[in-house]
């Protein structure tokens, strides 16, 4: 894929996420207002016809594939490959923390990548962990938030999931931030080398969370506003870096980046 049109498809996301943001009417009823912002999610109509596509996709594709993943691949096996596959994905973190001013954080994270690319044979093993060198996050929806871009309406996007337009955005730029991507795709023109990895990521996360993500399934009354809970709260614990909510921050998932300073 050209990178005039990795470009174009960018631009189209991000007209499509801003449009998007835009479409939906606050209701006139004090009582309808009062709901409507609290759950922040305005095209719910749509969000959940996504999910039910998204549900039925994983029903007859993605669910098996990653029992079928876990039944051939050892524990072993599969721990080795998501150890790579992070291993892979340590650049981005280092741009997005050092975009974000979180130099301690991307100093670890550059000293992660070297030392686990070489004493773990290529990532394959996370011996940085062992030594103190903890993994980091970092993507460049959280550097948006960090630069006080806001959040908009929540948004759940096929295949993907849980979103908002702001991490959507932030998706597509970090597929240009990857430098794997340049060196497979531009200088050796393995076009779908990304779309691999992002495939095998996919599926071994799916693995990992079969018999959790069945349980809140069973248990949930309202799968939809279990699933926008859930992501929210793990959402807003990634922004802050994993540091605890202020003591006001009270909401369920109040935006910091909303806030006046």
């Amino acid at each position: 894929m050209s990178r005039k049109l990795r470009w174009v498809r960018l631009g189209a996301l991000a007209g499509l996420v801003l449009a998007v943001s835009a479409c939906a009417t606050p209701p006139t009823d004090p009582v309808a207002r009062a709901e409507f912002d609290k759950t922040n999610d305005p095209l719910e109509p749509m969000n959940r016809k996504i999910l039910d596509f998204n549900l039925f996709l994983d029903r007859i594709l993605i669910k098996p594939a990653a029992q079928g993943y876990r039944w051939v691949v050892p524990e072993y096996g599969r721990n080795r490959l998501r150890n790579f596959l992070d291993n892979l994905n340590e650049p981005v973190i280092f741009i997005n923390d050092t975009l974000q001013g979180q130099f301690s954080r991307a100093n670890t994270t550059a000293g992660r990548f070297l030392f686990n690319s070489t004493f773990g044979i290529g990532g394959l093993w996370d011996r940085a962990s062992q030594i103190g060198m903890e993994k980091q996050t970092g993507d460049f929806g959280q550097t948006l938030y960090s630069w006080g871009v806001p959040d908009g309406p929540y948004l759940v996007l096929p295949i993907l999931g849980p979103s908002n337009p702001r991490d959507a955005i932030g998706i597509a730029v970090d597929s240009y931030l990857d430098p794997f991507w340049y060196g497979l795709t531009v200088h050796y023109g393995a076009t779908s080398s990304g779309l691999y990895r992002w495939v095998a990521m996919g599926i071994d996360e799916r693995s990992r969370n079969i018999e959790s993500f069945d349980e809140i399934q069973k248990n949930a009354i309202d799968l939809y506003a279990q699933l926008r809970s859930l992501w929210r709260q793990h959402r807003a614990s990634e922004l802050r870096h994993g540091e605890p909510a202020p003591p006001e921050d009270e909401e369920l998932y109040d935006d910091p980046a909303l806030k006046k300073p």
